[in-house]
């Protein structure tokens, strides 16, 4: 593809976003914004995103991002409830920000590759069933990627923004192949996101800030 041709498709992509699309992306911006500053927000918020992209990503073959949206619809409840937990003696929260120790990175290559592998041949399947337009071996990382960053989210580990930034490369010009340029212009704005997440969670853990 030239660069006449990338920046044709770019600025047809964007004629052509959907108003849902447009909110879908706006909220799921604001949703990492208050993931960075460790904002509660980031949950009600992200729920709007992920109910909109479980119906768009069905809309556009993405299985996997399907279901990554339907996961994150889950973890969001889920890590809603442990960032809100109080402790009732000191009136703050109980969860706070912490490192992988190695252990737990293991854990987290595990999950990541347990996911990985099953989405592969589940996308496979349907790719070769009804859906030849799936591309299995990108959206399979993307979800897997996504699951194990939302679920390291949830946990409020610093980790969790490293796999942000893969699921945001590989999310980049998966949907942009798929038409959904201003979604694809989102993830360039989550990986820049993610990366100031990354070094603002760092930096609260080094300065022992709970």
């Amino acid at each position: 593809m030239t660069l006449s041709e990338f920046l044709h498709q770019l600025t047809t992509g964007l004629q052509q976003t959907s108003a849902l699309e447009f909110i879908a992306v706006i909220a799921g911006i604001a949703s990492v914004w208050f993931s960075r500053s460790e904002n509660i927000l980031v949950y009600p918020v992200g729920l709007m995103n992920t109910g909109i992209f479980i119906y768009l990503s069905f809309k556009g073959h993405l299985f996997g991002e399907a279901a990554v949206n339907f996961y994150y619809t889950v973890m969001s409840i889920y890590g809603w409830i442990l960032w809100s937990k109080k402790d009732a003696t000191k009136a703050e929260n109980i969860l706070h920000i912490t490192q992988s120790n190695k252990i737990e990175w293991k854990q987290q290559l595990i999950f990541f590759l347990s996911f990985y592998i099953i989405i592969f041949f589940c996308l496979s399947w349907i790719k070769n069933a009804f859906a030849p337009e799936a591309i299995p071996w990108a959206d399979a990382f993307a979800s897997a990627t996504a699951f194990t960053a939302m679920w390291l989210m949830a946990k409020k580990k610093v980790e969790s923004w490293y796999w942000w930034i893969a699921t945001n490369i590989a999310s980049i010009p998966l949907y942009f192949v798929k038409g959904y340029v201003f979604t694809s212009v989102q993830f360039i704005v989550f990986l820049i996101l993610a990366i100031a997440g990354l070094i603002e969670w760092r930096k609260r853990v080094m300065n022992n800030e709970y």
